[in-house]
């Protein structure tokens, strides 16, 4: 889990991954055999193949595409009493931002306070109470002159979220587990893997995600894969207030294969590789249907000529939130399948 740890809490908003890029240089350097970086950031790895195909096949590349972005912030605007205003990078539901920590990456580090104007409960009306904020109704306060803030802090500079991760019991809980767990799981099954794959495999680390999948597209086109694999989170809705028909999925029962999102529909002979497989390891898994948003699937699916794809999914409560929770036994499945497909 440490590794997991300093991934959730390495900052990377959209557009601005490269130190969540370094980290996975620095803890991967003798699992791949090269790596780049595109000029869109995303970060490339390849894993040649290890062994023959078996008869009759000839050899394959399949591309693991992890997003490494966070949802986050940009500051737009610094007010005459050096107060932050944002601009969102990616979905935020304003009820979990009341009162945040925040980090500002300006010329150095600034740790800040997030919260909405307007006055505290124990002054606000009645009327004012039921309020739901809009993101551009929220500051950054850094408790320093507006001298002092414009030293350190530009227009356009980065704001993420803060929150270490905990451990609870066998449950992992924090921010970015969407989707810093999928790069945990893949890198785990790598190493499971060895050189027992008949498979080039190519670990991205995709950037911008939160805001269109727009990283797994280029990158797609730079690796020209035969077979996508996204790995991602998925809503794990299991919880009071959710009809259990729209849990989508449930922690602790498996990792989760998706059959279709908003954005894409898996491939059907994929699916069932990796369902026979999850079957025949006696491998924890569950069917996913999502019925809103996607993956770096859907790039992956539509680039060139188009490609075989799938995604696996890792059940997240409580996701876009620094409360997000996963099961370890969830992500050791997912590990598991992931190594037993690629060494197929």
């Amino acid at each position: 889990m440490r590794f997991l740890k300093e991934l959730t809490e390495t900052p990377g908003i959209p557009g601005r991954e490269e130190r969540v890029r370094d980290l996975i240089i620095k803890r991967t350097k003798s699992l791949f055999d090269d790596h780049r970086v595109d000029p869109m950031g995303n970060l490339i790895c390849r894993k040649a193949a290890g062994r023959k195909p078996r008869p009759g096949k000839t050899r394959q590349s399949v591309m693991l595409a992890c997003h490494i972005d966070e949802i986050g912030f940009y500051v737009k605007f610094v007010d005459r009493e050096g107060r932050l205003r944002l601009n969102p990078a990616g979905g935020f539901d304003t009820r979990n931002l009341f009162a945040r920590r925040v980090l500002v990456q300006g010329k150095k580090d600034l740790l800040g306070v997030l919260n909405p104007a307007g006055r505290p409960i124990h002054v606000a009306t009645d009327e004012e109470k039921k309020k739901v904020y809009k993101v551009g109704e929220f500051f950054v306060d850094l408790f320093l002159p507006r001298a002092a803030v414009e030293r350190n802090v530009r227009i356009g500079d980065p704001v993420s979220l803060v929150q270490p991760m905990e451990v609870i019991g066998k449950v992992a809980t924090g921010k970015a587990m969407d989707n810093r767990v999928a790069t945990w799981v893949a890198i785990n099954a790598l190493r499971k893997v060895a050189r027992r794959s008949a498979y080039d495999i190519y670990f991205v680390a995709t950037v911008q995600e939160e805001v269109g999948c727009r990283g797994a597209g280029p990158s797609a086109f730079g690796v020209e894969p035969d077979i996508g694999i996204a790995l991602d989170t998925t809503l794990a809705c299991d919880t009071p207030g959710v009809g259990e028909e729209e849990a989508v999925s449930r922690l602790g029962e498996g990792v989760a294969l998706k059959v279709m999102d908003g954005m894409s529909i898996s491939h059907r002979g994929l699916l069932d590789e990796f369902l026979d497989q999850a079957k025949k390891k006696k491998i924890k898994h569950q069917l996913e249907v999502l019925p809103l948003g996607g993956t770096d699937a859907a790039p992956l699916q539509r680039t060139g000529a188009g490609r075989k794809t799938v995604t696996l999914s890792v059940p997240t409560r409580y996701v876009h939130t620094v409360t997000e929770s996963v099961h370890q036994e969830d992500l050791g499945a997912a590990v598991d399948l992931l190594a037993a497909w690629l060494t197929t």
